[in-house]
Order: C-alpha cells, then sequence, then structure tokens
C-alpha cells in the first residue's frame, strides 16, 4: 500500500490538507468534485516490506473498514462512502466530520454538562446497537473515536478493528484496542463480545463525567494487570457530586463481573434516558469549572481573574427558574444581589414592566451598596427558562478584599449610568 506520489490528489479526489495522522495511516481533507462536498481520505501509510507480519495484519484492518462502505447508515456512525482496495492505491472515503473528537472534554478544566455528556452517550449506544444488529463490534471503543459534528452531535468512527460476522474477509484475532479502554475479556483475549464494547463505552463515560481514567499506571503490564485484577478508582472520588443514578450506570456498564455488566445496549441506553428525565432541572449538575467557564463568558464578569471567578462560584448559590415563574416579588426583604447567567427576565412594579434584563444583566444590587433589611420595591420574573447566579450579602465578607472591589467598580458604573440615563431621559 502506499502514499499518494503528492498531496495534490488521490484518485478522484483532490488534496486539501492533512487533518490527522495515526500508527498506519494519514487522514487528509479533500474535495469530491463530483459530489460537491469536502470528505475525510484516509490513506494506509507506505509499506516497505510486504512479508512483515504487522504489514499484513495492518493490511486486513484496512479491508475490514473499507468492507463497510455503504453499509452502516446511522446518523451516529461516520459514513464510508467510497474506497480502494488496490495495493498501489489504497484508500477510503469518509464523511468529514470538522468539529473534533471528545478527547477534548476529557480533562477536569474542560468538562461538558452532566447532561449532555449522559446524552451523547445515550446516541453512542444507540449508534453501536445499530452496529451490532448489523454484525458488527467495534472493538476500539474510546473518545478519540467519537467525533462531533459542527451541529453538536456525534459521529462513532474508525472501525479498522472491527469484528464483522456477516463479512467474508478473514477476522484479526489477537490483541485489539486501546489499553485503557480495553475490558479484561479483550485482555483475556475472549470472543468479541458485545459486553466488551459495553465495558469500553462505561469507561468512556467515567472519563467525560470525571476527567480521569478508573486505570492509571506507569507501563503496558501493570495496567492489563489493574483491569484484570483491581477495583476502579470510584468515579465520586474525582467528582462526589454526581446524581447516585449515574453513578450506578457507571458502575454497572464498567463492571468486570458479566453477570452484572449491561447484557445489552438497550438495557444501558434505556438507563441513560431515564436518568435523563429526572435531570432536566438540576442546576448543580455543573462542575466548578464548567460554571468558572459559564461566569467568565458573561460581560458583567470580564475583569475578573480567574482565582476571583472561583471565589464567587465558592459562594455563589445557582437559581434555575421556567418561564413565567417568579424570582423576586415585591415587599420581599432578602440581602441578595442577582447575576443572569441564562435566558431573560423583566423587571415590574405593580403590574407595570419596567425593564427586560438579559445574560450578563443584574439586579438586586442595592442590597449590596446599602445592606439593610429593605423591602423590595420591585418584581422580578423570568421572560423565558433562566439560570441565575444569587449572591447573599453577608456572604460577601468571606470573600477577598480584591473581589469586593470589583463588584463595588461594576455597581457604582452601572449606578453612575442609570443616573445618567435618567437625567437625560428628564432633559428630554
Amino acid at each position: 500500500m502506499s502514499e499518494p506520489a503528492t498531496l495534490e490528489r488521490v484518485g478522484k479526489y483532490l488534496i486539501i490538507r492533512e487533518i490527522g495522522r495515526g500508527a498506519s495511516a494519514t487522514v487528509y481533507l479533500a474535495d469530491d468534485p463530483f459530489n460537491q462536498r469536502k470528505v475525510a481520505l484516509k490513506v494506509p501509510d507506505k509499506v516497505e516490506d510486504h512479508k512483515d507480519p504487522e504489514a499484513a495484519r495492518r493490511r486486513k484492518l484496512f479491508l475490514i473498514e473499507a468492507s463497510l462502505a455503504g453499509k452502516l447508515v446511522h446518523p451516529n456512525i461516520v459514513k464510508v462512502f467510497d474506497a480502494s482496495t488496490e495495493a498501489d492505491m489504497s484508500y477510503l472515503v469518509m464523511e468529514y466530520v470538522p468539529a473534533g473528537n471528545l478527547k477534548q472534554y476529557c480533562s477536569e478544566d474542560n468538562l461538558l454538562p452532566i447532561r449532555k455528556v449522559a446524552m451523547l452517550v445515550f446516541k453512542c449506544c444507540r449508534a453501536l446497537d445499530y452496529a451490532y444488529q448489523n454484525g458488527v463490534i467495534h472493538r476500539d471503543i474510546k473518545p478519540a473515536n467519537i467525533l462531533l459534528s459542527d451541529q453538536d452531535d456525534i459521529k462513532i468512527s474508525d472501525f479498522g478493528t472491527a469484528h464483522i460476522s456477516t463479512t467474508q474477509t478473514t477476522q484479526v484475532q489477537g490483541f485489539l484496542g486501546s489499553p485503557a479502554y480495553m475490558s479484561p475479556e479483550q485482555i483475556n483475549e475472549d470472543n468479541p463480545s458485545v459486553q466488551s464494547d459495553i465495558y469500553s463505552m462505561g469507561i468512556v463515560l467515567y472519563e467525560l463525567l470525571s476527567g480521569k481514567l478508573p486505570f492509571t499506571a506507569q507501563n503496558f503490564p501493570s495496567m492489563l494487570n489493574k483491569i484484570l485484577n483491581e477495583p476502579a478508582v470510584p468515579i465520586t472520588d474525582h467528582r462526589p457530586e454526581l446524581p447516585d443514578r449515574l453513578v450506578t450506570i457507571v458502575q454497572k456498564a464498567m463492571n468486570k463481573d458479566l453477570s452484572i455488566r449491561y447484557p445489552n445496549w438497550y438495557e444501558f441506553s434505556r438507563d441513560l434516558a431515564d436518568s435523563l428525565k429526572e435531570w432536566e432541572q438540576i442546576v448543580n449538575e455543573l462542575s466548578q469549572a464548567e460554571k468558572v467557564n459559564l461566569l467568565r463568558d458573561l460581560n458583567f464578569f470580564k475583569f475578573f481573574r480567574e482565582e476571583q471567578l472561583k471565589e464567587v462560584v465558592r459562594n455563589a448559590d445557582w437559581v434555575s427558574r421556567k418561564k413565567n415563574e417568579s424570582v423576586l416579588q415585591e415587599g420581599d426583604i432578602d440581602q441578595a444581589f442577582y447575576v443572569i447567567v441564562k435566558g431573560k427576565v423583566k423587571v415590574t412594579k405593580s403590574g407595570r414592566m419596567l425593564n427586560a434584563l438579559k445574560a450578563g444583566d443584574c439586579f438586586g444590587e442595592i442590597s449590596f451598596l446599602n445592606p439593610t433589611n429593605q423591602e423590595r420595591t420591585t418584581a422580578v420574573s423570568a421572560l423565558d427558562d433562566v439560570q441565575i447566579v444569587r449572591l447573599h450579602v453577608p456572604q460577601m465578607d468571606l470573600m477577598s478584599e480584591s473581589t469586593q472591589l470589583q463588584f463595588n467598580k461594576i455597581f457604582l458604573r452601572n449606578l453612575v449610568s442609570r443616573l445618567s440615563q435618567t437625567t437625560s431621559d428628564a432633559d428630554l
């Protein structure tokens, strides 16, 4: 198998640029002029010694992936449009998925919201169940093989190590997959099983939720020994605030005991779907890092340093309200001020609308500037579903002077702006 002589053309496909390089192949972004679309073109690396056993193995893996061209048609599986398996010019033509893969969301400082993780893994389960019903066991499930589309959806890729029960192509046996995500059965080189893929997806779910792997080791043999013989680090050690139901799902998916592990994708996806219904209104699902990221994007907090944002997150309450629900009522006594994180609210007095506020706006800051038990003179209610940060004034004394000073600057600036607007309106 050979690489193209230049980076200009492979077959009828015009090379645009290289977008990925693995142990045995290079992936290019290419233009398909006949179908007027961008595609991902996977070209196996050049092999110098065709008698090398490893070369023969790579050839078989390539043929396995090529054999799936046009056969797995599912919205959450990368499409294989075309394949050439000639010795002098082999390549796969695949759907181009531009937004990277899930590995970028496997670190503690860049985690996705819990509900979104559950939804993405639910879609993976449904897609892999479809593949299984068509005779395909993936055998290399990991975050790097789960791509993100520009519609923020997922696409499972890289079926090169798959076991395909319906193909005439000789199957590759033995030690396959990525060590950190391997099931105990894969390590023992047992027959391919759907439960092995389920175990790997359990590891992916664990990593997406915690930013950690359940097993870590300094070398390959030690890693395999831990997977076979040691219990995983409980996910709650990394993230104690996770809902109990989700913790149970993770534990069941990656259980070493096959009689306890999910027997099929249907049961795994069903439990995820049931849990999604329960979390619809959970705001506290956000990790500290996620909350800091949300605040950082708001105009209100644009001059706050990282440590100050973390200080705010530690001391704030996160409030959720549905459309038309009350946030504050006239006459309430509440020594707190509020910053809108998502959505819009309206401010009214005696039923008359005074103002509409959006994400990044604040209200109730008079409680900070004049911290006495005064009754609210206006009411605030949600114009749509909103998330709001509430900071109790007495808690402000627990914050650093620099953080308190930042709030003072913002509130005084807002007060000056409102006074200027009032003066301008009076002049009219």
